[in-house]
């Protein structure tokens, strides 16, 4: 991998993640919380989402120690679910808007992939490969944020639905999230990969392109 792909896959995952946070604010803020817009996190910049852990050591740490990906994550936008209009579905659909906005990407840009490879041009050439890395890594952020465990937004999604009977496992779940994600991570993240890749190939279409960035 050049130093310049890797460079861009930096890039793209920082952007990648600032769209995801900057959405669940700009749904908050539709919804009738401005929390992040008087925080100034309803921007599309990244600096006021950076988080230092999170957005800068440990993508550049896996990146260049060679392990083949780099993830990461930025600073939860804030947002007071008592301003929501909707007090029934409101943290619902903040939720999911951060998923659906790298689902989105992904899906744009694969479209583009297929009517580029349609045009004649080469599955290697490094057009292709980059928007490749942007919807592999938008799938990735949109598949593990569905996982729900706290605090991504997947345990968001299943406390929604969760019965009252079943609030002992949301206080479960809330109080060792952090243990159970690292378990996830360490034991559990090979199974959604073929789920990332099934919906690469659904996105762009070309099994070729998957083998050439990896």
């Amino acid at each position: 991998m050049t130093e310049i792909l890797q460079i861009f896959i930096f890039i793209i995952l920082i952007f990648s993640i600032v769209i995801h946070e900057f959405s669940h604010g700009w749904m908050a803020n539709r919804l009738g919380d401005p929390t992040a817009r008087f925080m100034g996190r309803l921007t599309l910049n990244p600096l006021p989402h950076i988080d230092l852990m999170g957005s800068i050591i440990l993508p550049l740490f896996l990146l260049l120690s060679g392990t083949g990906y780099i993830f990461g994550w930025a600073k939860p936008v804030p947002y007071n679910p008592y301003n929501l209009r909707d007090k029934k579905n409101g943290e619902l659909f903040v939720a999911v808007a951060g998923i659906f906005s790298n689902l989105v990407l992904a899906l744009v840009f694969g479209i583009i992939i297929r009517i580029l490879l349609l045009q004649g041009t080469a599955v290697n050439s490094s057009i292709i490969i980059m928007f490749g890395f942007i919807v592999f890594y938008n799938i990735l952020l949109a598949i593990f944020n569905l996982v729900p465990i706290p605090p991504l937004d997947g345990s968001k999604i299943l406390f929604h639905f969760l019965p009252y009977s079943m609030r002992n496992i949301r206080e479960v779940l809330e109080k060792n999230g952090i243990i159970f994600l690292l378990l996830f991570i360490i034991f559990g993240f090979q199974l959604i990969i073929p789920i990332m890749i099934f919906l690469f190939l659904f996105a762009t279409g070309s099994p070729d392109l998957l083998y050439t960035m990896f």
